[in-house]
């Protein structure tokens, strides 16, 4: 028998066939809004949260995500969900595991690929397309001895889950419901394991500038390391740091009541 021969009589119904998703954490770092314009904004670390309008988990907040189609690659698919469900396009999304728990979606066997992607611009929202609802939700993740605590906080909604860690292994965490608040499908934990797999990687920079576009200033790069890491950089200190990682251009970003930035790329190995 020839290979061409073994294709046409190869029965794929034989095996299961799964469904495959993807689910995509988007984070930015967002300036709070302040009345005294002589105070810095402080910056809040925020996920994009899709309410759901229908179910399983109707009117449940859940991660942006759907269902991969034939003719497209899991990261195709991860961008165009997140445009789909929240009106953002990612400039590139970073793979952070594979969920397959076999109860993770009542309706059938759905395999999850979770990806993350930073925004580098506070973006507008909400956004709404029919009776969907899109929300940002500034986030802390926080351990206590073996407890880990997800806060998830929009005006007068907080989102509030209580994890034990159940695996750490090549690279990636995973966690264990225990109580509390919970988003939609297995949607906490998948969020959860991904911030932790981003941060650990955090100080490697190409990892960030991964995240950027093309040409980008220096104030995103910052803000994007700052919306990986969690905590503010002192501005001299992270130039002086990332030099070597960024060529300087000869174009400039203009903005109203700001002086010119110059823009950077990214300096390959």
């Amino acid at each position: 028998m020839t290979e061409n021969e073994f294709l046409q009589e190869y029965d794929i119904s034989q095996f299961d066939r799964p469904s495959v998703a993807a689910d995509i954490v988007v984070l930015a770092i967002r300036n709070e809004l302040t009345d005294n314009y002589r105070r810095e904004a402080n910056k809040k670390l925020s996920v994009l949260l899709v309410k759901r309008s229908d179910y399983p988990f109707k009117d449940q907040w859940s991660l942006p995500g759907g269902f991969l189609l034939q003719n497209e690659t899991l990261e195709e698919c991860a961008i165009r969900k997140t445009f789909e469900k929240t009106g953002v396009h990612p400039v590139s999304v970073m793979p952070t595991g594979v969920f397959s728990e076999l109860d993770r979606d009542p309706r059938t066997r759905v395999i999850s690929n979770a990806f993350v992607s930073v925004l580098t611009e506070d973006v507008d929202i909400p956004y709404s397309t029919g009776t969907r609802e899109t929300k940002w939700f500034d986030v802390e993740f926080t351990k206590e001895n073996d407890t880990f605590t997800l806060m998830l906080r929009s005006n007068d909604i907080t989102i509030k889950t209580v994890m034990s860690e159940s695996s750490h292994k090549f690279g990636e965490y995973r966690y264990k419901y225990i109580s509390g608040d919970k988003l939609a499908f297995d949607h906490s934990l998948i969020l959860s394991s991904s911030l932790s797999t981003l941060r650990k990687n955090a100080d490697n920079y190409y990892i960030t500038l991964d995240f950027l576009p093309e040409k980008f200033t220096l104030t995103q790069f910052q803000s994007v390391q700052e919306a990986i890491q969690n905590k503010p950089q002192i501005t001299a200190n992270f130039r002086r740091k990332t030099e070597s990682y960024v060529t300087p251009t000869d174009e400039y970003i203009t903005g109203a009541g700001h002086r010119p930035a110059k823009l950077y790329t990214r300096k390959e190995k």
